[in-house]
């Protein structure tokens, strides 16, 4: 009977289960064919990077691309580590302000009656119609006034805000009962201590979530417009000079896809099996 029961949930029939499955195993290929492709890439020889139509797998894999990689920014004038030291700072200052200013501001919108917390809802939802880009020009005008150019600030500012995190934060704060928010207030809990002790470890999948988006934009960012210095320039400008010589460097090209694919992947890997399990078992009702 149970079987049944579970059965009729998914597909209504043997069968019906089977397409399903089929069709999300389609789905996870597409998904994974750039990277494995880019991978497969990164580990071919010269010869076997032109050949047509090109071939999905290696015949002799090599090292070669990455090699010649760290030779490219082993010559350069400020040492390879410099670069990864830059891309870590800014990606963990990025992603740990983005968790703070976030929740933070999304407790507000969510649980605090105040004037003008619907129109502050409004504008959010509106603001995640556009990207980052179109404000470039006001972020360059703002820092250049504020002397912050060439600085590490301008490689973390424009990024510790964001509103998809604040609305991310915000729906899931807005399912917290009202009950746990008033029996907290009896008991003369602050908001900030409510905020921090009883609503953020009930809505842990919106922040492991914010942490892997944070994190991988984070890890994203080249701050080509702000930073001119090379001392503080971070790893995937650095790896876009690196592939920009043509044909010659196409096996670098795709070795330093793969150096930059690494960090996001591993941080969703570590984190992703908490991200499910919390997302299956939360839930909160009065």
């Amino acid at each position: 009977m149970r079987l049944i029961k579970k059965r009729r949930m998914w597909g209504g029939s043997r069968g019906g289960d089977i397409a399903i499955f089929i069709l999300l195993a389609l789905v996870g290929i597409f998904m994974l064919f750039p990277i494995y492709f880019s991978f497969i890439q990164s580990i071919k020889p010269v010869e076997e990077l032109f050949l047509f139509p090109p071939k999905l797998y290696v015949q002799r894999p090599t090292m070669q691309s990455f090699e010649d990689m760290l030779k490219v920014a082993g010559g350069m004038d400020v040492p390879f580590s410099r670069y990864v030291f830059n891309s870590v700072f800014v990606s963990v200052v990025v992603t740990v302000a983005q968790l703070l200013f976030a929740s933070s501001a999304a407790y507000v919108l969510a649980k605090v009656k105040a004037p003008g917390i619907k129109a502050m809802n409004k504008v959010i939802e509106v603001a995640l119609l556009f990207t980052s880009s179109v404000t470039y020009i006001v972020q360059y005008i703002v820092m250049a006034n504020m002397g912050l150019i060439d600085t590490y600030f301008a490689l973390t500012l424009p990024y510790i805000a964001t509103p998809m995190g604040l609305f991310l934060m915000k729906q899931f704060m807005g399912q917290i009962p009202e009950s746990m928010i008033e029996a907290a207030k009896l008991d003369g809990a602050s908001h900030l201590r409510i905020c921090w002790q009883i609503v953020m470890p009930n809505v842990k999948p919106a922040w492991l979530t914010l942490m892997i988006f944070a994190f991988q934009g984070a890890w994203q960012i080249t701050g080509y417009l702000f930073v001119y210095s090379e001392q503080l320039k971070p790893i995937p400008i650095v790896m876009q000079q690196i592939a920009a010589s043509g044909l010659a460097r196409a096996g670098v090209s795709y070795a330093t896809v793969v150096v930059l694919m690494l960090p996001p992947m591993i941080l969703f890997l570590i984190l992703q099996s908490n991200v499910v399990e919390t997302m299956a078992h939360s839930g909160l009702k009065d």
